[in-house]
């Protein structure tokens, strides 16, 4: 349904706030908030600690996990505080407090006065506008943070206290219901990714022809493999007997975030290689001079492409025939394989595999997230058939799994249209865009509207 807009508007003073409701104030953010500051020896208290790892993004909700051991000084905070991930702020780290801890010395804990709700402060600084203010003044290539002084100096717009907690009360109501459509949508992506994994787990350890000889495999859980497979093949062996065939992206102080541009020469993240699909979601290019200094990283259509971190890291996918000649970054692996040894289509199933997930966690480091290290992964060993049946092998899976990718990617279009809703209706109502004072909350509550 469209909503009501507020029929006096004037203009905020600020270019990316455009107008505002005649009646709501514009205040810089350090006038409505009291900054806290207060350290605390995380070994000598008895509060709980919060990672920014256990932050969900853009929805500010606490992620169940294990609780992070962090050594040395945290950032005391109340029940009631906001609390602002200043590392990486385009990763939308924002949670309001419901019981007292200690964050990372990465956020900011900001408490409201009297004239601002909690509430609504947490939702405006999830708003897509304030973070991408906060993300454009952030500083250093490697680990981008923003500063209280600029984050201070923002206006944050201030409707009286009644149409905040309106507002936010709204918001509540709204997101949880976007948030179950979501969830149904990512268990249905489980169910699929599932269902895909047996597939090709099966044909990756078992082959085609279930009358073939078998033999130990010599490992415990995997059982019997065809017995024509080599046991025990190095991955490294099967890259390409030339140099830079097998390699990471550069090192931060190698490609600095002043070096992106808009256009040119198209730098891959982690993000953009999914299981057995090449996605890009990144928008960051680099200059064909500053792509021929990195030329050793360079990734050409038919490349295979690993993720180095994710939960768990490991994704395969091949870099499409019809994609641009790229750059990957220093959490993307690059592979140029010799094609008389290993197929490209047979590895990236064998990655994507449970066999191939569990050879690849055996060098996996857990942190924030997992990772592995470029040496350790070109050290892993395989089970491998015969080239000929490795492409047997992938034609056959491909032909059986492209219908359950093309479910997947229908549902992932869903869950990026959802999320963005979600994102855009927080924007507009705490920015004055629509009027959400008359909406009632349905009893009991009915579907999205």
């Amino acid at each position: 349904m469209g909503y009501a807009q507020y029929s006096e508007l004037d203009s905020s003073g600020v270019a990316w706030l455009q107008d505002k409701p005649l009646h709501w104030r514009v205040k810089r953010l350090k006038f409505s908030v009291d900054l806290i500051n207060i350290k605390v020896s995380v070994e000598e208290s008895s509060l709980p600690y919060l990672g920014l790892e256990h932050i969900e993004s853009w929805t500010g909700r606490k992620i169940d996990g294990e609780i992070s051991n962090s050594e040395g000084v945290a950032s005391s905070y109340l029940a009631g505080d906001v609390l602002f991930g200043k590392l990486r702020p385009y990763l939308a780290k924002v949670h309001l407090a419901q019981q007292n801890g200690l964050i990372s010395s990465e956020a900011l804990v900001v408490r409201s006065k009297a004239e601002l709700h909690a509430e609504f402060l947490k939702y405006y600084m999830l708003s897509r506008d304030f973070i991408n203010i906060v993300d454009s003044s952030t500083y250093g290539s490697k680990m981008p943070r923003a500063s209280w002084n600029f984050i201070g100096n923002l206006p944050v717009l201030l409707p009286e206290i009644e149409e905040q907690q309106t507002i936010a009360h709204f918001l509540d109501f709204k997101t949880a219901q976007i948030d179950a459509l979501i969830a149904k949508q990512k268990a249905l992506l489980d169910k699929l990714a599932e269902k895909r994994t047996a597939l090709i787990s099966h044909a990756v350890t078992k082959g085609l022809d279930p009358s073939a000889p078998m033999k130990d495999s010599k490992v415990e859980w995997l059982g019997s493999v065809p017995s024509h497979w080599k046991r025990g093949v190095k991955l490294n062996y099967m890259a390409a007997q030339q140099r830079h065939s097998f390699v990471n992206g550069p090192f931060g102080s190698d490609l600095l975030s002043s070096e992106l541009t808009d256009d040119g020469v198209p730098v891959i993240y982690s993000g953009d290689v999914k299981p057995n699909r090449f996605f890009r979601k990144s928008s960051s290019y680099v200059t064909e001079e500053k792509a021929e200094q990195l030329n050793f990283c360079r990734v050409d259509p038919g490349d295979l492409l690993l993720a180095k971190v994710g939960d768990p890291p490991g994704d395969a996918a091949i870099y499409p025939e019809d994609a641009p000649s790229g750059i990957v970054t220093q959490d993307v692996v690059r592979i140029k394989l010799n094609d008389e040894i290993a197929d490209s289509q047979y590895l990236t199933l064998l990655f994507n595999s449970k066999y191939g997930r569990f050879v690849i966690r055996t060098v996996s480091v857990e942190a924030t997230r997992g990772r592995f290290s470029l040496g350790d992964f070109k050290s892993l060993r395989f089970v491998m058939p015969p080239l000929n049946e490795q492409r047997q092998i992938a034609g056959a899976l491909i032909s059986q799994i492209r219908p359950i990718l093309d479910q997947e990617d229908k549902v992932l279009e869903v869950i990026a249209k959802l999320q963005e809703y979600r994102s855009a209706l927080i924007t507009n109502a705490v920015t004055g865009k629509i009027d959400v004072r008359g909406f009632q909350i349905p009893q009991p509550a009915q579907g999205m509207a």
